[in-house]
Formats: structure tokens, sequence, C-alpha cells
């Protein structure tokens, strides 16, 4: 059960908000073309999303599921994109001849695959060249759709006219195809994308739309700007919100696009509540967050990894720290998007400070903190520890960072340790260590990808104030890393919802903890007591959490939750139906 304001929300489940299957068959779509700010461009959860979601679209409509992104790589060779010039090979040499129809720019691409499994196609557009257009964009837009963009700042711009291209690009080749007669969808993910959404929405009155927001800009605000959120949700007049905080274009062309597409949709229930108090509208359905599973070793490949991966991280520990850690350290983390509230990285510093004076824990405990912050450089001193193979009993300067800061005095996660006075002693049972980079497998220290990182520990907290779904949970269960998260995440809640609406136990292989508004210290010490409770299991009952977080990551592959997209899709292409 969870109580958000005068809310009770009981035995959530994700089909709360899904409409009932009618006795017809789905309408099936022959295309999809899908948009979103990371496509191709890997800068957040959304882009988890899509990119393991694709393979499942690809291979039930092969090279029919199109993907569109942001050029951000110009000239430079993007990671994550593979040109391909053998894709609709006459658009693309039309493009280069003609001068589109509605604009005074001309629509520069590069289409090919997306270099993920499945390799759907990518199409990349360059927007830069609309911001000459801007004026004329935002006149129509308000218009058409009364969407304020009078007050537009920072981010907002550059995504609208990613956003706009995006449109003119399904334009482009829905004319181009001839695709008039076929069940087409044209699939917005964010308020980024809401724009073009709109473009297609009143020019091409035959293409199906479907919006999902995966968090609601004004309700991460109110989160952000250490507002309650959840005790007066109920109260929150979303637009009024905006004016407080700044936030009227964003929360603008949210709530349009949320009107008016054809199906509107959001990623857990918690979120579908905050939609439909902060935008006043209520979704259509709840899209679950999937994953796919198919890059977790598998047997002895596992095991092999998990103790190379610990081998480098307890190096680290000792080179940075100056103390031995044995083999039977347990290895905790953390990770996210640096919001420092919203993810509850805070709270997780305070129960790892609380965690090193609790005469219970008798195992040394290695906690990580894996958050991207204004990384400067990796520390040369630490590299050169850790390639002398040595072991070292003398700390380094600043024992608790990986890599400098541009701006060192002013970080959160060290400032906080500081004023908790957590210096990595020796004495100190808890060793808590920031790596304030994106682990690419590349950032100087480590050299691991993220999910190396994760296969090496031995629980993960998430312990999130703000999160509509929660990768980093889902993805450490996926690795047989039993994890902590709260009631206030979507994926907390469902873990809840697998149990039949009890609350998870970590030896259920999801702890979830409830967290309202307030109660921020009873958060850090259910923390702290769970990693005690883990910590004094024996052998075999960390076997049996770890095997129950492994079966409870099948529950939600992409084979699973995909059939919510089928029926959104059969929910939008019937709307569509009926204007036409």
């Amino acid at each position: 059960m969870l109580q958000i304001g005068p809310y009770t929300i009981t035995n959530v489940n994700l089909t709360s908000h899904i409409m009932k299957l009618s006795t017809k068959a789905l309408e099936k779509p022959d295309y999809i073309f899908e948009s979103s700010w990371e496509v191709c461009n890997k800068v957040g959860g959304i882009y988890t999303v899509l990119s393991t979601r694709a393979k499942t679209l690809q291979e039930a409509m092969p090279d029919r599921i199109i993907f569109i992104g942001p050029d951000c790589w110009k000239e430079q060779d993007s990671p994550y994109f593979i040109p391909d010039e053998t894709l609709f090979p006459e658009w693309q040499k039309w493009l280069k001849k003609a001068q589109y129809v509605h604009t005074r720019t001309g629509l520069k691409v590069k289409v090919g695959r997306w270099d993920i499994p499945g390799k759907p196609v990518a199409i990349l557009v360059d927007f830069q060249p609309f911001f000459l257009e801007k004026t004329r964009i935002y006149t129509n837009l308000w218009q058409d759709w009364h969407v304020d963009s009078l007050h537009s700042y920072g981010d907002y711009d550059e995504a609208s006219m990613f956003s706009y291209a995006a449109g003119l690009v399904v334009e482009s080749l829905y004319r181009f195809m001839k695709l008039r007669d076929k069940k087409v969808i044209y699939h917005a993910n964010e308020w980024m994308c809401g724009l073009g959404a709109l473009y297609i929405r009143k020019h091409f009155p035959s293409i199906a739309t479907i919006f999902t927001t995966h968090a609601t800009s004004i309700g991460r605000s109110i989160a952000g700007n250490m507002k309650p959120l959840y005790e007066y949700l109920w109260a929150y007049n979303g637009d009024q919100m905006a004016d407080e905080l700044n936030m009227q274009s964003k929360h603008s062309i949210e709530k349009q696009t949320a009107w008016g597409v054809d199906c509107f949709t959001t990623v857990s229930d918690i979120t579908a509540k905050e939609c439909q108090e902060l935008l006043d509208k209520p979704v259509d359905f709840v899209l679950p967050n999937g994953f796919e599973d198919d890059f977790v070793p598998k047997g002895a490949k596992f095991t092999a990894k998990r103790k190379s991966v610990r081998k480098t991280l307890l190096q680290m520990a000792n080179c940075l720290t100056g103390c031995e850690f044995s083999d039977d350290t347990l290895i905790i983390g953390t990770s996210g998007r640096y919001e420092f509230r919203n993810k509850g990285i805070d709270v997780f510093i305070e129960s790892m400070n609380r965690l090193r004076h609790d005469e219970r824990l008798k195992k040394p405990v290695l906690a990580l903190i894996e958050v991207p912050a204004w990384v400067g450089e990796p520390r040369l001193d630490l590299l050169e520890r850790m390639k002398s193979g040595k072991t070292f009993d003398t700390p380094l300067e600043s024992p608790m960072i990986t890599h400098w800061l541009y701006n060192m005095n002013h970080d959160n996660v060290l400032g906080m340790m500081k004023s908790n006075d957590m210096w990595n002693r020796k004495e100190d049972k808890v060793k808590l260590i920031f790596i304030p980079c994106y682990l690419n497998g590349n950032d100087g220290i480590l050299n691991m990808p993220y999910y190396d990182a994760i296969i090496g520990k031995d629980l993960t907290a998430y312990p999130s104030y703000y999160e509509p779904w929660g990768y980093t949970p889902l993805e450490s269960v996926a690795f047989k890393v039993p994890c902590i998260t709260t009631d206030l995440a979507g994926f907390g809640l469902w873990a809840n919802s697998e149990k039949g609406g009890a609350y998870s136990e970590i030896t259920d292989g999801v702890k979830t903890i409830h967290r309202t508004d307030y109660n921020y210290s009873e958060v850090a010490d259910a923390i702290k007591d769970t990693i005690v409770e883990y910590s004094l299991l024996t052998d075999a009952q960390v076997k049996k959490a770890r095997t129950a977080a492994e079966k409870l990551s099948k529950k939600a592959l992409w084979s699973e939750f995909i059939r919510y997209y089928w029926q959104a899709y059969d929910f939008a292409l019937r709307r569509c139906n009926e204007r036409k």
C-alpha cells in the first residue's frame, strides 16, 4: 500500500491504468517512427529504455521501427551510430538535392543503424539550421496549440529545434514512401519531442501519435527544489507551480502534447498519478520499462568476471585509502544521475555514516558512489599506485575520490562527507569512495564498463525520493545483486506488486523501503539495518537472495512488458481511425 497525500494506492500493479483488451484483434502498426533526444545519444535512462526495447520491436517488424535522434556529433563519428547508405537510398539522394517544401533550410540527416542489439534503423538530424526559423516555429506552436515558448531558456530551444526537425523527417519519409494507406505511428518521448508530435498531429492526422513522459518536468522540479511533492500532490496546480519555479515553457509543451496526441503514456503508476494532478490529464496507458539480459555473463564467465572486478575495486580502494580489504569485504554501491536529493544520494551517504558506528556490523564495507559530476581528470597519484601492483598502508590526499573535480570545494557529495567527518580512516568500518565519472570503460582509473562494475558488488542501494521507474535497481538484480530501493520509485512499487502488495525484503532480492516527504532519518536507518542484516546472512542465504534477485529480473524482460506497447499502439491507431 502506498500513501500519497490523500491518495492510497493498494495492490499496486502495472496494469491498473491499462485499458482492458477488447475481444477484437489488436491493430498492429506497419511502421513506427520513434524520436528521443537519447537516440544514439547516451545521456540518461531513456537511452536504456529505447536501446533495450529496440531489439524486441526490430524482431517483430524488421526495419519498420525507425528511430530519430539529434545529430550531436557533426563531423565526428558517433560511437553509437553506423552509417548505411543502402537504407532509403533514393530518399537520401533526393534530400541532398531538394530544398524542403516547408522550410527555407535544407533537411540534413545521417541514415544508418543504431549500434545496439537488433541494429535498428536510426536517422540523426541536424537541427541547428532551424534556429534561424525559431520565431516562426514558436509562433505557429502558439497559434495551433497555445504552447507558451516566451519563457524558454537553457535546453528548451535546442530540444524544440530538434523536435521540429524530427517531425520534418517523419513528414518527408511519410510522403516519399507513400505511406498514407499504411498504419503509421509517431512515438515521441519526453517534453523534448513534444513539438514534433504536435506538428505531426496537426499536419498529418492520418499518423497515430503517442507521447510518453518518463517524468513530468514540473514534478521533477518540485522535488528538486526541496518542496514536498507527495503530501501536497493533490493540492498542487501544475500551471501555478510552473510559474513559481520558472518552468512555464517546458510544462506548457508537455501538457499540451499530453492533451493533443492520440495516446498519452507514462512508465509507472506513481507517475501516472503525477500526470493526472500536475498535467490535468490521466494517462491512457502505463508502459513499464523492461530490460534485456543478453549481455549478462553466464556460468563460469560470470564467476570469473565477478572475481576480476572485485579484485580491481578492492585494489583501487587500497591504493586510495591505504587500508587493506579482505576477500569478505561487502561491496555496496549507488549510481545514477547527479540529483543529490531526488536520487537519494544524500540519504545513502547518511546511512553509510551511521553504518560505520553500528556495532552489529562485523564485515568491512566498501561503499561506492558512481555518479557523474563535474569531473576534471583522473588522479595521476592513484593511477601510479594502481599500475605498481603493490599494496599500500598510507592514504593519498583526499582519500575519498578517484578523479579530481573542477568544483572540489563546492561538490555536494564531498561536502556532506566532510561535514560528517568521513575521511576513510583506518579505524572506519565503512570506507566511502566517490567515482565521479561515467564508467564507459575508459575513465582512466577503473577502465571498466558500468555493467562490469555492478557484477562485482554484493549489494546496491537506490533510495530515491523522485524516481518514475528506476533502471539502476533493475540492472542490479539482473546481475544477481540484491538491491535496496523505495516505494517512491516505480520499480519499488512493481517489486512490491510481485510479492502480492506486501513490502519486498532483501531476501526476496529487493528491499523496498517506505519513503515519504519527511522520513529521511528513518530511511537512512532502514538502509543501515538492511546492510547489517545482509552482512549476517549465511552463504546459503546470500545465494538464495541472489537467486531471487535474478528471478525477479526475468519478470521485467521486454518479452514480458512489450505487450503493453502493442496495446498502446492499438489504442492510438483506433483513435486515429476514428478521426479519419
